[in-house]
């Protein structure tokens, strides 16, 4: 039917479209396509802002926007498994792949957005700029904290950026010759809000969380500051707030 008689058909109906039981009813509709639906506006008295998607998937998972992206190895990989999270939806990652690759995707997808850093990637003194780059390359990002030990839980004793290693033409130099060692931190026990609050005001891009013995606990990146105000409706895990992701597994042996 051309929809420009639309208002003509429903005005010989005597009735504003069809009930939701009418529409699924195979005796009336003999059944339905997408190209079956024309779907009209009408008069509300609220603003579109306020109606609410918000869609249980399971009995604890709720997202934003009631979309999820199928699991076909040509449809849901890590890059539109971290765009549906960041706009309300979740990705399910397809598993016509080994178990450690569809885990691996898993990870970058965690790792894309984060609230408290629990694992962060760190450096010693003794690594070299080109083990900053070669984490830049493989992960997109150069703020590394150094430790006392090369690991999580060291005594922190700087801090390496991009404005660190920007214009260092010697690629073995160690980190000690460059990093910042004037470390802005907070103490363990500070909340989401106040670190972001901290990274705002010292305009910081990565905020070490220290224990009282000054040991790195865990970190804040101002990166993820901004994906927060940017996708407001991102479907996150209420404790760690890395973003959510869903994974396919097989039926057969």
């Amino acid at each position: 039917m051309d929809s420009k008689l639309a208002l003509q058909e429903l005005e010989k109906m005597g009735k504003d479209g069809l009930t939701a039981h009418e529409l699924i009813d195979l005796k009336v509709t003999g059944g339905l396509t997408y190209n079956d639906f024309l779907i009209l506006p009408g008069f509300i008295n609220f603003a579109a802002d306020n109606v609410s998607l918000e869609t249980k998937v399971t009995r604890n998972i709720s997202l934003k926007a009631p979309l999820l992206s199928s699991p076909m190895d040509t449809v849901t990989e890590t890059n539109m498994a971290i765009t549906m999270a960041l706009l309300g939806g979740i990705g399910i990652l397809h598993n016509n792949c080994t178990a450690d690759e569809q885990a691996a995707m898993v990870r970058t997808v965690k790792k894309f957005e984060n609230g408290f850093i629990t694992d962060p990637v760190v450096l010693s003194s003794k690594h070299t700029i080109r083990d900053v780059l070669a984490i830049k390359r493989r992960l997109g990002f150069a703020g590394i904290p150094i430790t006392d030990s090369g690991k999580p839980g060291g005594k922190l004793i700087g801090i390496v950026t991009n404005r660190d290693i920007g214009f260092c033409e010697d690629e073995s130099a160690e980190l000690s010759t460059v990093m910042t060692t004037d470390v802005v931190t907070a103490k363990h026990g500070v909340t989401l809000a106040e670190a972001n609050r901290i990274l705002r005001e010292s305009k910081k891009g990565k905020l070490p969380i220290v224990d009282a013995e000054g040991n790195l606990v865990s970190l804040v990146a101002r990166s993820d500051l901004l994906k927060n105000r940017d996708y407001p409706w991102a479907s996150k895990h209420p404790q760690t707030k890395q973003l959510l992701v869903g994974a396919a597994i097989g039926t057969r042996p």
